[in-house]
Order: C-alpha cells, then structure tokens, then sequence
C-alpha cells in the first residue's frame, strides 16, 4: 500500500504548477478576448468557458477541476463549476464546493456564487444534482 501523505516538497511543486497553468490560461483568455474585440464577434462557447474558469480562478484562487454544467441563458451564459476547496489526506475526503457563475453574452463575469460543498468521495444524495 502505499502512502498518499504529500510532502511539503510535493505541495509546493504542485502550487508552482497549478500557478503556471493558471498564468497560461489568463494569457490564453486575454489573447482570445483581444482577438474576438479586434474582429467584432462574440466569443465561442469554449471560449467563454476558458473565461469563466479564469475569471472565477483569478477572485477566488480557486482552480476549478471540471465543468459540471454549461448553458447560454437570455442574458449571457451560465456555468457550473467544480472546484477544491480543501485537500484533505486521503484524498476522498478532501472538501470539494459547486460554484454557479454568470456571464454576460461576451463572456466577462458578472457574478457567482458558491452553491454546494461536498466532500471528494461521498455521493450525492440529491438525485445527481
């Protein structure tokens, strides 16, 4: 068996990249909605999504780990997003929170809010929400 205590080392190391991606993401966002500006259209629905994740990401210092739902609503789009709230050893039982976000139809956020908080390894007794 082995042992899945992570070391301060190993924290660090994932900090430093989980900052890397997150720095390439921002760049990647600002590169797209610069782009999309320069030619007059709307942001693709992927795009919004990288948009969504990195707006959230860079107010809460969250990272968000999956999209659990994606839709365009009348006034723009709205995504749920899974995020780590708190690592916890062993990993089934680290904090895990949903967080609804707004956006409008260009895909600048303009709220979210956290809607649940679960941990890693315990089903959802709501019925798959």
């Amino acid at each position: 068996m082995s042992n899945t205590n992570s070391t301060p080392e190993t924290q660090s190391s994932r900090k430093s990249q989980n900052s890397h991606d997150t720095h390439d993401t921002h760049d990647t966002v600002r590169n797209e909605r610069n782009q999309n500006e320069a030619d007059g259209r709307r942001p693709t629905p992927m795009e919004v999504l990288r948009q969504a994740r990195a707006q959230l990401t860079e107010l809460t210092g969250l990272v968000p780990e999956t999209v659990s739902s994606f839709e365009q609503t009348e006034d723009g789009w709205s995504v749920e997003v899974e995020v780590l709230e708190l690592a916890r050893v062993p990993d089934t039982m680290s904090l895990m929170a949903s967080y609804q976000v707004e956006l409008d139809p260009e895909g600048q956020l303009t709220g979210y809010r956290r809607v649940r908080r679960y941990e890693r390894g315990r089903a959802d007794a709501r019925g798959g929400r």
